[in-house]
């Protein structure tokens, strides 16, 4: 079973949602509403760890994966995952709009921030766990929160490597631990930063207008005392953007707890068996979240 807070109009495409809905998805494909006493109960004095998707998610995507690799995560029984659902896929061209979403992003995390809040005051913490453009969801959550965040995650941010020290600084300083995941082998990353890559190369690493990806270059010093290192995935891993939420078979070798981020040149996880790519990624974040 698992929690949901849903920020979807629709399952496809649409708008932001007004408010936030409160979903339960158990097997076999049971996504229905559940009563707000419902979540009350499950995270009262709990540790809470939401977690999100990035861009050009569809709702069906969104479960599927969050639902897979929440069941991936290895949590104590005073911890509780909850999946976030919200509208990466609302604008036109299928994820050729990126540019267009960060605005909604803000969006709904000024709308997550107050309500989350409301929800989970009687829990003993909170933290975030995002993949994507689902790192700007989270940080923009926690910037309108009261709380503050036990542990920020973020996977593969689709945000300028600049923003735990400029844009969310603020947020970063509040924090009690960050964590980030990168990968050089991410393409699409690759591809939507900087803007340079949109100019042919004019503008390259160095050049007062030059940003990368948070996912891809990991964070511009100067890097915040409590990130905690290290972070980038080994090149020969071929870990890609698509990688970390995938909803393929799971791997039938587990990944044993803590598991971090080691020397590149490292063999892979379980021998590259079916599903090692989430199967990693969850022990990861299991590990960073404790």
């Amino acid at each position: 079973m698992t929690l949901f807070l849903d920020l979807r109009l629709h399952a496809v495409g649409g708008e932001l949602s007004r408010v936030v809905n409160l979903y339960v998805f158990t097997a076999p494909n049971q996504y229905v509403t559940t009563p707000k006493q419902t979540f009350l109960d499950a995270v009262r004095g709990k540790n809470v760890l939401v977690g999100t998707h990035g861009f050009n998610v569809d709702r069906a995507h969104g479960i599927a994966s969050l639902s897979n690799w929440g069941s991936l995560l290895q949590l104590s029984p005073q911890d509780v995952f909850i999946g976030l659902l919200w509208p990466g896929d609302s604008s036109f061209a299928h994820g050729l709009d990126y540019g267009a979403e960060p605005k909604l992003a803000d969006h709904a995390g000024e709308l997550l921030g107050p309500f989350l809040d409301n929800l989970l005051g009687d829990t003993a913490s909170v933290s975030f766990a995002s993949h994507s453009l689902g790192a700007r969801v989270v940080l923009q959550t926690a910037k309108n929160m009261n709380m503050k965040p036990r542990r920020l995650i973020l996977m593969a941010g689709a945000i300028d490597d600049t923003c735990l020290n400029v844009e969310f600084k603020d947020v970063a300083d509040e924090a009690g631990e960050i964590s980030v995941l990168s990968s050089l082998n991410d393409d699409v990353l690759k591809l939507a930063f900087p803007l340079g890559n949109f100019l042919g190369g004019i503008l390259d690493q160095g050049h007062p207008w030059w940003h990368g990806a948070l996912g891809r270059t990991g964070p511009a010093k100067p890097r915040p005392s409590n990130l905690r290192a290290p972070y980038e995935i080994p090149s020969n891993w071929d870990y890609g953007h698509h990688h970390y939420l995938l909803d393929d078979p799971l791997s039938t070798v587990p990944i044993p707890v803590p598991a971090d981020v080691p020397p590149n040149g490292t063999d892979k996880p379980t021998g590259g068996a079916d599903g090692w790519q989430e199967t990693w990624s969850s022990a990861f974040v299991s590990t960073r979240f404790r």
